[in-house]
């Protein structure tokens, strides 16, 4: 919860923040990308460790400690990082400041993921990853909505002196703390499995080399599962990158009908609070949605719940075009909430049935390969493609980023998902309730 609150504000503040410190729009995926490289590098190095640590904090509960403090020192620096503009020229500030949050998400976040498979057996991992889910949301929710929500109680929305208005400074202030907070009471009061009775319930992992070199051993032995899901990741978070990016701008244009150099207005400042609250909306709507996916997934299956949360989102994206009203952003977010809720949930839940012992770390981490990569591949292309192709029309990116989570949904239909067959075996295994007792 505590992460995703610092997220939220990352994702719905940080094109306007650095678009106010000169950033132009098709320059923005460039400065963005720092966010995928860093998990990129990070995830699997945290993943790899945190599968071979134990010590008096835990197992993967160092990492995300860790994370925290850096994360929310970050969040922090951001918004002012235009005081030390007569230094480093603010937009330089801004980017070191973005990668540096980036890389400590990443610390972060890699470890909770394996923390959830680590303490459920299958059966029980659908519902797990719901609840992370719904966790992550009530965080997203507030932390999207709050520099609106400080803005409607008087906090200034005039940008200041250095380009950034109060009420994004303070929501960044109250996220810093938000966060700590929230990873203290985890550190605190949550439990990990110690290494011998972590045997017992997934049984003894290969010995193999505790080395770096290791990762790459363990990325070209990943399992079939993963290699399929990667394509289902390609296309939907290539499509959540452009939301994240463009949706500010696209709102501004396409709605608005600003023009010229407009970054510095307070309309641009009122489309980018409309922006931020409607990805509240999304987030809210996935918070909710995310206690039904277990049921869902009973009765349809896990890769066709995806599917249908992943249409819901590329229609919903598509759907922004239409809009005249700013107000109206709400309706296509719920779209996007339905397939929020299952990007952050179902992947994992089929993936963690194909993961060997001892390996979920390290595993976890690698496939951040697959979420990282499309964001990278879209923070190189995706602003020429909106400054030349699209003639500076960033609608259009969001356009494209629902045809592409259409593309997921198709996808996932032909992933294999061991963990969904043993689950089958299992259940067909047990006694019925109405067969005759044996004498």
């Amino acid at each position: 919860m505590g992460i995703q609150f610092g997220f939220a504000l990352q994702n719905g503040n940080t094109s306007r923040i650095l678009r106010s410190f000169g950033a132009d729009v098709d320059q923005l995926p460039l400065f963005w990308i720092v966010a995928p490289l860093a998990g990129m590098i990070v995830q699997p190095i945290i993943g790899h460790y945190s599968d071979r640590t134990w010590n008096r904090v835990g197992r993967r509960k160092p990492y995300f400690l860790t994370g925290a403090i850096l994360a929310s020192v970050a969040l922090i620096f951001l918004p002012n990082s235009g005081n030390i503009s007569s230094i480093v020229p603010a937009l330089w500030v801004g980017a070191g400041m973005v990668m540096i949050m980036d890389a400590s998400f990443n610390i972060a976040m890699e470890p909770f993921r394996a923390l959830v498979a680590d303490n459920l057996p299958e059966t029980q991992r659908t519902t797990g990853f719901s609840i992370q889910t719904f966790l992550i949301g009530l965080g997203a929710v507030g932390g999207s909505a709050l520099p609106e929500l400080l803005a409607k109680s008087g906090v200034s929305m005039q940008p200041g002196p250095d380009g950034i208005a109060d009420n994004i400074k303070y929501a960044f202030y109250i996220g810093a703390v938000i966060f700590i907070v929230a990873i203290l009471v985890t550190i605190l009061f949550s439990r990990e499995y110690p290494p011998a009775e972590y045997e017992k319930y997934y049984g003894k992992a290969e010995q193999h080399s505790a080395g770096i070199g290791e990762i790459f051993k363990d990325f070209a032995r990943m399992p079939r599962t993963m290699r399929q899901l990667g394509l289902v990741q390609f296309f939907s978070w290539f499509a959540l990158f452009s939301m994240w990016v463009f949706t500010t701008d696209a709102v501004a244009t396409h709605v608005y009908g600003l023009s010229g150099d407009y970054t510095k207005s307070i309309e641009y400042n009122e489309a980018g609070n409309k922006v931020s609250s409607a990805f509240g909306v999304y987030n809210f709507v996935a918070m909710i949605y995310a206690l039904f996916l277990p049921f869902i997934a009973k009765v349809i299956g896990r890769k066709m719940t995806h599917a249908a949360s992943l249409i819901a989102g590329g229609v919903g994206l598509i759907a922004i075009y239409f809009i005249t009203d700013a107000s109206m952003l709400i309706y296509p977010m719920v779209g996007v909430g339905l397939a929020w809720a299952s990007i952050l949930a179902m992947p994992y839940v089929i993936l963690a049935g194909s993961i060997p012992p001892g390996k979920l770390g390290i595993y976890m981490g690698i496939f951040n390969f697959f979420i990282t990569l499309p964001q990278i591949i879209n923070g190189f292309f995706g602003g020429w493609i909106v400054k030349h192709l699209y003639n500076g029309q960033p609608i259009y990116a969001v356009v494209l980023a629902g045809i592409f989570m259409l593309c997921a949904a198709i996808s996932v239909i032909f992933v294999f998902d061991p963990g969904a067959m043993k689950i089958k075996e299992e259940r067909s295994m047990e006694p019925h309730m109405d067969s005759p007792s044996l004498s």
